[in-house]
This record gives C-alpha cells, sequence and structure tokens, in this order.
C-alpha cells in the first residue's frame, strides 16, 4: 500500500506571504477574516485560500473555519457605469443646448435605456410637433449621476450606506449582484509562531545515522490519500459482450466450435452451403481472395463428388442449379465470410460418425467481407452462430430457443420475417422492439439448412438442422452507447474508452 505526504506546504505558497498573514493574526486578540486578509495583503483571494491550506498543513500552527457571507458585487454594466457614468447621463450630456432629433438619439449605444430613464426624472423633454420632426430637449442645467455614485459605493465595500430599496432597484436593472462568498475565519493555533520552520516529508539513512531527526519535525501522514493506481490489463467492451454471449451458449448446453482458421477454401465458405458457384457474394467485391497460397488441394473426395452432383444435375428431391460446377472455383481460398464455413465443417464430421447423436454447437469468431466501410460497417467483423441438429426439429424449435437465447440478453420482444437465405429454407430475419429508438431492429438472422446442403454429408434423412447468427459489434455499440464501429473496432479506438469502460454493468 502506498501512503503520501500531506499535500501543501511552502511551494503552494510562498513563505514571504505565509508569514505576513501570521504576523497580521498575531496583531488580533480573537482572529481574522480570510477577505480581509486579501484586502490588507493586496492578493487575490484565492492565493489567501492555499496559504490557509499550507498552514493548516504544518501542523497546529493557525485553526481555520471555514464560513459563507453574502455580499454585493457589480455587474460587467455596473463597472461600465461606475466608470463612464449612467445610461441617462450619457445621454443627457449628449444632447446640445439647440436639442438632439429623437432618432438620432436613439441611435446611440445607451440610446433607448438612457432616454427612458432621462424623461422619468425630468431631465429632458420630447417635442413631438418640432418643424423638423420628434426633437429632444434638456429641462434642467445640471444634473447629478446618483446611479454612478451608489455603484462607486459598492465598489469601494461600502454597500451598507445604501438601503435595501436601493441595492434592490439596482439588482433589477442588472448593475449589481448578490453573490455568496466562502470564506475561512483564522484563528491562532496551538503551536502558533510567526516563522515557518519547514518540515521533512522524509526519513533519511543520514538522519538515523546522526541522531539528528530527534530535532526534526516531520510532515504527518496523510494515511486517506488515494494510493498509486496499480497498472494492470483492460477488457475491451467487445470481448466483456463475448464472454457474456459465450456464457449463454454454454448455460444452454451448447459446445464451442473451433474457429481458429481465418483461411478457408470456397469449398467449404460457399460450395458445401449449397451456394452456386455464380453467387455474387462470391465475387472480388465481396470477398478477400487469397494469393498465396490461392488453391486448397485436400477435400474429401466421395463428398465432393456429391456437392459437384447436387449444384449441377440435382438430387434428394431437389433440381440443383443445372451449372457446370467446376473444382477450380472450390478450391480457391478466401478469408472466411461466416462462420457457417466451420458449422459445415462440424456438420460433416458428425455425419461420419457411426450413428447420429443430436449436437448443439456455437462459435464466436471474425469473418471478412470486402465491404465500404463507415459508420456501421468495417472489412471484419464478428459473428455469432449457434446450431442445433436433431430429428423432426421445425421452425417451432427454432422460435423457442430464439426466445429463450435473447431473453438471456435481456431482448423479450422478438417478431420474425420470412427472409431468403441460399444455404437455409425457410429463413427468417429476427427483430427485436429497441426501447431507447423505440422501434423494431433487426438483430439476427436464422433458419433451417436445406436438404440439399446436409443430405449429401452423410446426415440421416430425418435429421434437421437449425441455425442462428447475429454480429458482436451491434449488440455491443447499443450495450455500451457508441454509435460508430470504427470507435469500438480498428486503429482510431480510443483507448481510454477501453480503460474507463466499467467492469460490468447493472442494466436493472
Amino acid at each position: 500500500m502506498h501512503f503520501s505526504r500531506t499535500q501543501g506546504d511552502s511551494s503552494m505558497a510562498d513563505t514571504g506571504l505565509l508569514e505576513s498573514l501570521l504576523r497580521l493574526l498575531e496583531k488580533v486578540d480573537d482572529g481574522i477574516d480570510s477577505q480581509d486578509v486579501a484586502a490588507d495583503l493586496g492578493v487575490d483571494h484565492q492565493v489567501i485560500v492555499g496559504a490557509v491550506k499550507s498552514l493548516q498543513a504544518l501542523g497546529e500552527v493557525i485553526s481555520a473555519e471555514q464560513k459563507s457571507s453574502k455580499r454585493w458585487e457589480l455587474t460587467g454594466e455596473g463597472c461600465e457605469i461606475a466608470e463612464q457614468g449612467s445610461h441617462e447621463a450619457r445621454v443627457f450630456k449628449a444632447i446640445p443646448d439647440e436639442g438632439l432629433p429623437q432618432n438620432e438619439l436613439m441611435k446611440m449605444p445607451s440610446g433607448k435605456v438612457g432616454f427612458s430613464k432621462a424623461m422619468s426624472n425630468k431631465w429632458i423633454r420630447l417635442d413631438k410637433a418640432h418643424e423638423g420632426g420628434p426633437r429632444v430637449f434638456k429641462t434642467v442645467e445640471t444634473i447629478e449621476d446618483a446611479v454612478r455614485g451608489k455603484l462607486q459605493l459598492v465598489q469601494k465595500g461600502q454597500s451598507a450606506k445604501l438601503e435595501d430599496k436601493e441595492k434592490n432597484e439596482l439588482k433589477k436593472r442588472k448593475l449589481l449582484s448578490e453573490v455568496t462568498v466562502k470564506s475561512y475565519w483564522i484563528t491562532k493555533g496551538s503551536s502558533f509562531s510567526t516563522t515557518i520552520t519547514k518540515q521533512e516529508t522524509e526519513l533519511t539513512p543520514e538522519m538515523i545515522a546522526s541522531g539528528s531527526w530527534k530535532e526534526k519535525k516531520f510532515k504527518p501522514y496523510n494515511f486517506e490519500a488515494m494510493g498509486v493506481a496499480p497498472d494492470s490489463g483492460h477488457l475491451h467492451p467487445l470481448m466483456k459482450v463475448r464472454t457474456q454471449f459465450r456464457q449463454i451458449f454454454l448455460e444452454m448446453g451448447f459446445t464451442e466450435m473451433p474457429t481458429n482458421n481465418f483461411v478457408e477454401s470456397s469449398f467449404w465458405n460457399f460450395d458445401s452451403l449449397f451456394q452456386p458457384q455464380q453467387h455474387p457474394a462470391r465475387d472480388q467485391h465481396d470477398t478477400f481472395f487469397i494469393s498465396d497460397p490461392a488453391l486448397a488441394h485436400e477435400f474429401p473426395q466421395d463428398y465432393l463428388e456429391r456437392v459437384k452432383k447436387v449444384h449441377s444435375e440435382g438430387g434428394y428431391g431437389s433440381q440443383g442449379y443445372k451449372y457446370d460446377w467446376k473444382i477450380e472455383e472450390a478450391q480457391k481460398n478466401l478469408l472466411r465470410t461466416h462462420t457457417t464455413a466451420v458449422s459445415a465443417r462440424m456438420l460433416y464430421k458428425v455425419a461420419q460418425q457411426e450413428k447420429f447423436t443430436p449436437v448443439k454447437y456455437f462459435s464466436i469468431d471474425r469473418v471478412f467481407r470486402n465491404e465500404t466501410l463507415d459508420a456501421t460497417h468495417l472489412a471484419e467483423f464478428h459473428q455469432i452462430e449457434g446450431v442445433v441438429a436433431d430429428y423432426g426439429l421445425t421452425l417451432g424449435n427454432l422460435m423457442g430457443i430464439l426466445h429463450q437465447f435473447f431473453t438471456k440478453l435481456g431482448i423479450t420482444k422478438l417478431r420474425f420475417k420470412p427472409a431468403y437465405n441460399p444455404y437455409t429454407e425457410p429463413s427468417m430475419e429476427v427483430f427485436s422492439y429497441h426501447e431507447g429508438l423505440k422501434k423494431w431492429v433487426e438483430v439476427g438472422n436464422s433458419g433451417a439448412f436445406r436438404p440439399e446442403m446436409l443430405l449429401p454429408m452423410g446426415l440421416p434423412e430425418g435429421v434437421s438442422v437449425i441455425a442462428w447468427g447475429l454480429s458482436l459489434e451491434r449488440p455491443t455499440m447499443i450495450k455500451y452507447g457508441i454509435n460508430n464501429i470504427r470507435e469500438l473496432v480498428g486503429h482510431k479506438v480510443n483507448l481510454q474508452m477501453v480503460y474507463d469502460s466499467p467492469i460490468c454493468r447493472l442494466d436493472s
């Protein structure tokens, strides 16, 4: 644990100033107000506050009690009038003996206010019937600028000479304001002295060796001071939300899939999912292809033949896509565009077992798309995917699992909308009601994998596979109130945001 000496010594306030304050205190019997000290020494009150705190740090030299008092101060306009005269006096002085056209008078900076006040004081009169138009004339030879005189009294600290009615009148004109002043009532302490003895902050080996520490005065330890914050790692908001999703899947009895291969072949990324080779998603505009190594060569040969057949000729009750399927397209290496490529590999592995056993898999990992970067899209992001394989699964099962999954996230209002995906049929988009935005927003995609994808793998005919996916970034942005994805991921991330994000959030 780290303790610090109490802050404040002669570095905070000049020793000469401290001793001047102590000499003033020596001359009085009871005590002295810090405002009066500031006035006597001709320094700003804040400097005296600093000096008081420095003296308090030296032990029992003085004692100081904070107190509040009200006082009157000139506003900015009030200071200007104290210096240059009231608006009405300035208007009076501007009028020559032969008078002044009213429209000219009104153009003056003090014209409008000064005219009405000078009229009510009967210092001037308005001749509306004058041949050259309305003209203003003086009605008295000399005037006394009482407003300026009152403000000058306040400026000198003699506001007590004014009646409350006068002060309130000036306050109404926004020339005076009443302010609360915090000051200290300073009295002598039990160790009062007019000279400053510097207190030691460190006990050195030399002091111990010579015994000089016995005569020294040491500054007391401040055990209330905050210690130095230990350096530690910080979890990125994205990683925190990922852990939360992983926990939900594990609670629901899912097993995590191995997703440690960012590079995938087109065969597993597209062909095994019954996505045709001329599909626009397989274009360079949407996918990052690898130049070295450009091609993959190891595939389960019998499975590859069945995939080729279902694409080009059909089968399993499907007519296929009726095109010339090319192994060269399937061999192309790429950065995986979805984690469904991993799901395809895992389902193929399940199909190779002697006896089929139901499985529940999930994955949360990075995928890559050749996207145009904007506030909500990056070229790489995290995809969350859940897959359940068993006999006789229906859309009702899928909706039930989705309700359970999103309820654990705190999202209870769900809607489903029919959609199209190349490898699921039927397919549904999942919408949730966003309380903040007061509207329904898309939170994921789902569906049942097509027989053209499952049966070539060798899965039994009655087995259905339901799946759903969503991004990790969107729920994280909603939870942390981040509007631009580039503030969450990438080189523009403010690391302070990572340090400051709470260890946990209490949503309810």
